[in-house]
């Protein structure tokens, strides 16, 4: 067994302790029922939503991401066109612990068009976007103040693949930093690849890796990617196959090798007309992975083999609203949010942090148009 996977083991095998009290942030698609980031506070030991409130008027954050500190959150607009507007394209706020409140520090720019996802990176000094239109990704500097710089590093993709609807041009889907922060790997829709980057934290910056990406068969769409606690296994979702890919990852390279791809529907359901995945997360304790299934309306479940990283079907769980495009586990590990976009619902589900089984906790919240949600402890 690899030595950093045998080190952790004890911590992801362990119960997670609740954490305490949390603001759960809600990214949104604004327009005629949303104003922009919505906030609501979270008791992990009820599993309890508060109502949600605007927390800062802007223009569609559909994706948000927390400074490791917790002081500070980071926001997209995905309508941004940066070549037109170069004020455009992400936005820092200031968190108040206390209050829930944000306030905006200030917004930069990144070159490109339609961003959809970013992540701060393990140290807090680099905030790392892709962009799906622009088909691009971005590294920015995080300063102590959690303002943002100009970018360091731009990297345009090339390339396309089968379905000429959606994979004419590249599309950078999503960006996430490895557990040991050396590497950013970019599930790039339109090609069918998974970018692999070198991530330099310290001065901000991107370099293509060798190898530079791993290939999934024609026509997948990968998605969003998810690494297990011990770093040596990855996992890809695929938006257009519904399946998940199964990496082992080489912690020196980065490169990324094929261990096994299992679908995200039920046994013997195929792909419909309307269904298609969206976010994939691993369980803190390194036991289990759910992803969602638009168009399906589940979360899926599975058990994680820790020798091999292999994925065993659990079940599936309704998530009781239309196009689950984001759903987030709580920071105590035991209770899991499913945004559903298109019914303007988050609703709460236990989840058993022995058997990874969820259940819903009966609890459905308003939101208008939620696409994503973060959390950040509150005081």
């Amino acid at each position: 067994m690899n030595r950093l996977l045998h080190l952790l083991m004890p911590a992801m095998l362990a119960v997670t302790a609740p954490a305490a009290e949390s603001f759960v942030y809600f990214g949104t698609y604004t327009g005629p029922k949303s104003q922009g980031i919505y906030r609501a506070r979270f008791d992990s030991a009820t599993g309890r939503l508060g109502a949600a409130e605007l927390a800062a008027e802007c223009s569609s954050p559909s994706f948000l991401a927390v400074h490791p500190s917790g002081k500070y959150l980071y926001a997209i607009d995905e309508k941004a066109d940066s070549a037109k507007d170069p004020a455009r394209g992400v936005a820092a706020y200031a968190v108040d612990a206390r209050s829930g409140a944000l306030t905006l520090l200030n917004e930069q720019g990144i070159g490109s068009r339609g961003p959809c996802h970013l992540e701060v990176e393990a140290t807090g000094r680099t905030l790392l976007v892709a962009n799906y239109a622009g088909g691009s990704v971005v590294s920015l500097p995080i300063s102590p103040d959690g303002k943002l710089g100009p970018a360091r590093s731009h990297f345009t993709h090339a390339g396309s693949s089968v379905n000429q609807a959606r994979q004419k041009d590249p599309h950078a889907h999503a960006i996430v930093a490895s557990r040991d922060n050396r590497f950013a790997y970019v599930p790039d829709l339109g090609t069918d690849k998974i970018m692999i980057y070198q991530l330099d934290a310290a001065k901000a910056t991107l370099a293509s890796a060798t190898p530079p990406f791993a290939t999934l068969p024609p026509g997948s769409g990968p998605r969003h990617i998810a690494f297990h606690p011990g770093n040596t296994f990855a996992y890809a979702i695929n938006e257009m196959l519904c399946t998940i890919a199964v990496f082992a990852v080489d912690l020196k390279t980065g490169a990324l090798s094929d261990v096994q791809s299992i679908s995200t529907l039920p046994p013997g359901e195929s792909v419909q007309r309307g269904q298609s995945t969206a976010e994939i997360i691993v369980h803190p304790n390194g036991r289990f992975v759910y992803g969602s299934n638009r168009g399906h309306n589940t979360i899926v479940a599975y058990a994680v083999d820790l020798k091999t990283g292999k994925l065993t079907l659990i079940g599936h769980e309704s998530t009781q609203g239309k196009t689950p495009r984001h759903f987030a586990i709580d920071p105590s590990g035991r209770w899991l949010l499913a945004e559903n976009q298109d019914s303007d619902t988050v609703v709460v589900f236990r989840l058993d942090p022995k058997t990874g089984k969820l259940a819903p906790a009966g609890q459905s919240l308003a939101v208008p148009s939620p696409v994503c949600a973060v959390f950040v402890p509150a005081k």
